[in-house]
């Protein structure tokens, strides 16, 4: 055990999710990287055990003691759960501190930046605790997605946590439990692109995830022996006196987007993997997420189209959808391509792949 610093700056980045969207919560493997655009969260230790948090990117103020369970004060009071949380699990804090909180992370646009903020928050907490240590990217993940998402019992899965707790690129698995597998970074650039749509990521996701488990509590009351893990990208057409055309479709589309998750994995497995590869693979699951979860919107489409005839190799939305940002991948030069998104009413970023969560200061003293 060492004494909590006196001075702490953590940061964590959002992320895209390449492959497997919509797939995390049905236990289905994912491809996520994290990118180069961070929360960052810079504190100092108080004498009292208060917790005073400025936010300056929302104009929000936090104040609150860092003993007994916190109430929530409003709705995702991540801050505070997260508080919560780590108390069940046996930190403590004796002194408290005064932070600011700083992201470059568009909100509520699908690039993870509340999961980024309470990874970040997460990390802050276990190095300013009582018992002064450090913990590892996967224990940070856990800790995260209990906090955002189980202490509110939302759909989300765990996807983000781990993208932006271990960083670089990953094929992520979840079932049976959760681990993952370094990826190479693919060659070419992303250039992501904020909508300026904002979204309601829990009825998304919630409105996607409800359909499809509906869905398997009818195949598996036909087939009690039915899993999206082993059954075939052509599963659909075993159902066809059973379920609708809809149904089929959807069904098609999940096991599909697995596929393809599986198919990039292949082709990302190898250093440099070329755009001119990746690209269609991500073209295709846009084509599902839009046609068939219904989670794309006609700007993000539009932006995706300048995307493409401004030399994009693919592209896709990224996140839950509704709204929020789409991500391009490009061969050469993205400027071009960032310009097109910008002339559709977006905002664009060039991004690269990044580090997961780190600590970027840290004094020690009395």
């Amino acid at each position: 055990m060492s004494p909590a610093p006196t001075r702490l700056t953590v940061s964590a980045p959002g992320r895209i999710c390449l492959f497997g969207e919509h797939q995390d919560y049905l236990g289905l493997p994912v491809i996520a990287a994290a990118v180069s655009l961070r929360i960052r969260i810079d504190g100092r230790r108080r004498r009292d055990r208060e917790a005073h948090l400025d936010l300056p990117d929302t104009g929000g103020r936090e104040t609150f003691p860092l003993a007994g369970r916190l109430p929530y004060r409003h709705h995702r009071d991540y801050l505070r759960s997260t508080v919560n949380v780590m108390s069940r699990e046996g930190f403590t804090w004796s002194k408290g501190f005064d932070a600011v909180v700083r992201g470059a992370i568009p909100i509520n646009a699908g690039a993870s930046s509340s999961s980024a903020l309470v990874v970040a928050w997460v990390r802050f907490l276990a190095l300013m605790s009582d018992l002064g240590r450090d913990i590892a990217p996967s224990e940070v993940a856990r800790l995260a997605h209990l906090s955002e998402v189980a202490e509110f019992d939302e759909p989300g899965g765990m996807m983000d946590h781990v993208a932006s707790a271990l960083g670089g690129v990953a094929f992520i698995r979840f079932d049976p439990k959760t681990a993952w597998d370094r990826l190479p970074v693919p060659a070419g650039h992303f250039v992501l692109g904020d909508s300026g749509e904002p979204k309601d990521t829990k009825a998304v996701l919630a409105r996607s995830k409800g359909r499809v488990m509906m869905l398997l509590d009818r195949l598996r009351r036909e087939d009690p022996g039915f899993t999206l893990e082993s059954a075939a990208a052509s599963g659909a057409s075993a159902f066809a006196g059973v379920l609708s055309p809809d149904e089929r479709m959807l069904l098609e589309g999940v096991l599909r987007n697995r596929h393809i998750t599986l198919e990039a994995r292949e082709i990302l497995a190898v250093p440099g993997a070329e755009p001119a590869r990746v690209g269609p693979l991500l073209l295709e699951q846009q084509a599902i997420l839009r046609d068939l979860l219904g989670v794309s919107t006609p700007k993000i489409d539009r932006m995706l189209a300048a995307a493409m005839e401004a030399g994009a190799s693919g592209g896709k939305i990224n996140g839950s959808g509704g709204g929020g940002c789409m991500v391009a991948l490009v061969r050469g030069d993205p400027a071009p391509v960032a310009a097109a998104i910008v002339r559709e009413g977006g905002n664009a970023s060039v991004v690269g792949v990044d580090e997961g969560v780190r600590v970027e200061m840290i004094e020690e003293g009395p």
